[in-house]
């Protein structure tokens, strides 16, 4: 059975996050966009771990099930600590095999700090001590840095990073099966570095919001002959290109993270740019916002290109909202812009459907030609993006004959005359 998951998701309980993510929520919403796999967030959380308790129904595999979706217990903690002279700060997505085993992880962590206040709660524990507490309480324990190269909360950010899993996790590492790639980043950039040869690139969205140019813009594919918890890490630790089948990426430019830059400036730039500006900002002088593309150059021994054996494929996608709005000229959230892809998704069945399977010819008698055409071009991943920078996403980029004029028509089907 195919899975689409997207484990990396928070709570209504944590900060900056919108009052509709609970499990209700987000089971209607993951249907719309073609999840059939979500992780649940937040585990942690005293009011949240509650409610889950009481919804989700144990289907005896280590998935959940609840308002017709299925769920994996998991949560993402911000780890703050001092090592090797410097101060760190690492995100991390832990996924849990059953409730036994989440509910040990909660009593464990009480013991760290408080866990009400935010449900991604910060403690001034390293990775090697998450690590021991986690796997101490079980090896079926998944432990997932997050968005890995983020400047500021990814293990190899140029803020408060690392050069390496193993200066990170020390003795731990082999225990490490895979890395978030994180919007900035996406699996080919990965594979130019030999180190990360040991883990596996797998995409997840870390979405603060129900709304489908948010929830699963990133993903991971699986096919289950059994589907089980189980079944599903293992396909991770080995690689299994029969059962992990490809990831769901945005185009790296799309994240905030990208390209360098300071954005109290409104000035951004590549990392050869920023070379020639010696790191500063060349409007204020100020050091700038060190991104994904330069730690990338900074720390690869392989060049562009490079694919190593065995590798999971990936698909790379811009939302279907970001789509219909560049083509229409119109923010996302806008009544045109749903009209538009409700209309597409009531045909398909989800949005990853319309983005990945639909036909080109049909999709003219559903929707404007050229939304059908730049959907065509997204699935070929030839839609250009301004690369985001210093905690600005990228901008999608649609020439002027790719926009809608105002007096242009559906095309009609045959059946309508």
């Amino acid at each position: 059975m195919k899975f689409v998951a997207d484990f990396h998701l928070h709570s209504k309980y944590s900060r900056a996050v919108s009052n509709k993510m609970n499990a209700t929520e987000l089971a209607t919403a993951g249907k719309l966009k073609g999840l059939n796999l979500l992780g649940t967030g937040d585990l942690q959380h005293p009011l949240y771990h509650k409610e889950l308790k009481e919804k989700l129904k144990d289907q005896g595999n280590g998935f959940y099930e609840h308002n017709g979706n299925n769920f994996v217990l998991s949560t993402e903690i911000s780890l703050a600590f001092s090592w090797g002279g410097k101060g760190r700060r690492v995100h991390t997505v832990l996924l849990f095999p059953n409730f036994e085993v989440g509910d040990q992880y909660v009593e464990a962590v009480k013991k760290w700090g408080r866990v009400d206040y935010d449900g991604r709660p910060i403690f001034g524990k390293s990775c090697v001590e998450l690590a021991e507490m986690c796997f101490g309480i079980s090896k079926d324990i998944m432990i997932i840095p997050a968005h890995c190269w983020t400047p500021y909360f990814g293990i190899f950010g140029s803020k408060s990073g690392f050069n390496s899993l193993k200066d990170a996790f020390q003795e731990h590492t082999k225990d490490i099966y895979a890395i978030e790639t994180g919007m900035s980043s996406d699996p080919a950039m990965n594979w130019r570095l030999s180190q990360l040869d040991s883990v596996v690139p797998v995409s997840f969205s870390d979405s603060h919001s129900p709304y489908p140019w948010r929830l699963g813009r990133e993903a991971t594919v699986f096919d289950l002959k059994e589907p089980s918890y189980k079944e599903m890490v293992e396909a991770i630790k080995k690689k299994d290109k029969q059962k992990m089948l490809f990831t769901i990426e945005t185009d790296p430019g799309y994240g905030k993270y990208h390209f360098d830059g300071h954005a109290a400036c409104g000035f951004s730039c590549s990392p050869e740019e920023t070379k020639k500006h010696g790191g500063k900002c060349p409007k204020c002088g100020r050091p700038l916002t060190i991104g994904v593309a330069t730690r990338i150059e900074e720390l690869a021994d392989r060049p562009e290109g490079f694919v190593p054996k065995g590798a999971i494929p990936f698909k790379t996608l811009l939302p279907l909202s970001e789509i219909i709005g560049g083509v229409m000229k119109s923010g996302v959230a806008t009544k045109q812009v749903w009209k538009e892809f409700n209309a597409l998704v009531g045909a398909y069945g989800n949005e990853l459907n319309v983005l990945i399977d639909a036909p080109y010819e049909n999709m003219k008698h559903i929707t404007y030609g050229r939304i059908a055409d730049a959907i065509m071009k997204n699935r070929e991943a030839k839609i250009k993006v301004k690369p985001g920078y210093d905690g600005e996403y990228g901008v999608p980029i649609f020439e002027e004959h790719e926009t809608m004029g105002a007096v242009e028509k559906k095309q009609r089907s045959l059946t309508e005359f």
